[in-house]
């Protein structure tokens, strides 16, 4: 190339390069916001405000917290993925957000392309739950209850495509239950009528669940867990008892797509400062969620394996909303 073609190139190039790398430069300038399509009181809220507010310590900015519930999380996801690309908007995801994208057709944004993995945080196990006054107390209890009463139980899940959800098919599908569906758009809702006794069963969130068992306001039926949980070891597994199912809920930031590779990188390296923060790990610890990190490249990755995951269970289960 020509040397005068090649300076005008090389200019235009490092020209179009530089609103990016000023925008890193100056990052971030105002507050960041996290929308957690749940409502409050559950896990992924918990996570969000947990290290969300070491988060801001660490940016030197304050971390919000907006709670934008419905539509099996996609309102608050969509949201997000149609906002400025600018790094100031994340969204904390769980299960539900890979198995929407078998689950829900005509999704308003694109699982892959419109979204951006930032960071994985945390997990929590699950357990099935039920009230004392359904006189169940293990996996037979409810086979009992559930073939004498059949179409009268229900469970009761954070929402449709949620880990809560896609469990409790798993559950009608391997022990050939007639049991109701009931929809939430957060945990904290779905709990409040668990402990109410207005639904009879739930896979929940351990951190949630475990005082509400331990002082007998709930029932556990078992630990969705490949091996007895190291945070209810007294616990047996659905699998002991001769249903193996494994469920949990994972929790991580996304961006929307097109923001700054460099601001991504930074927002994984300062959340991953956090969870090794005291101030998270005494809490994670404490409400029974293992600590996750990693690269942002092992989140995509890892997005990628769940959606694979939960698409054969879909498929299996022939679930539907």
């Amino acid at each position: 190339m020509h040397r005068r073609a090649f300076l005008r190139t090389s200019g235009a190039v490092a020209l179009a390069a530089l609103p990016a790398f000023s925008h890193a430069q100056a990052w971030p300038g105002k507050p960041v916001k996290i929308v957690v399509p749940f409502t409050p009181g559950g896990t992924t809220d918990f996570v969000a405000r947990l290290v969300g507010l070491e988060l801001g310590k660490l940016l030197g900015q304050p971390v919000i917290v907006e709670n934008k519930p419905g539509g099996g999380t996609v309102i608050g996801v969509d949201a997000v993925a149609k906002s400025p690309a600018d790094g100031y908007t994340l969204v904390c995801v769980a299960n539900s957000f890979t198995a929407n994208q078998t689950l829900l057709k005509n999704l308003p944004y694109d699982t892959l392309r419109d979204l951006k993995p930032v960071a994985l945080m945390g997990m929590s196990e699950h357990v099935l739950a039920t009230h004392p006054g359904s006189g169940i107390k293990n996996i037979n209890d409810l086979r009992n209850v559930a073939k004498a009463r059949p179409g009268t139980l229900s469970f009761a899940s954070f929402g449709n495509g949620t880990s809560a959800h896609l469990s409790g098919e798993m559950l009608k599908s391997q022990m050939g239950l007639d049991i109701v569906h009931v929809p939430y758009k957060g945990q904290g809702p779905a709990l409040t009528d668990l402990l109410g006794g207005q639904v009879t069963v739930m896979f929940g969130n351990w951190p949630e669940f475990r005082s509400h068992i331990e002082s007998g306001k709930l029932v556990a039926v078992g630990m969705a867990t490949a091996q007895r949980s190291v945070y209810a070891p007294a616990i047996a597994t659905l699998a002991e008892q001769g249903v193996p199912i494994e469920s949990n809920s994972w929790n991580g930031l996304l961006a929307p797509a097109g923001t700054p590779d460099i601001v991504v990188r930074r927002v994984n390296a300062e959340v991953n400062r956090a969870l090794a923060t005291p101030a998270v790990t005494e809490a994670f610890s404490k409400g029974g969620i293992a600590s996750l990190s990693g690269s942002p490249e092992q989140f995509a990755t890892f997005i990628q394996s769940e959606i694979t995951k939960y698409a054969q269970v879909i498929r299996r289960a022939n679930i539907t909303t």
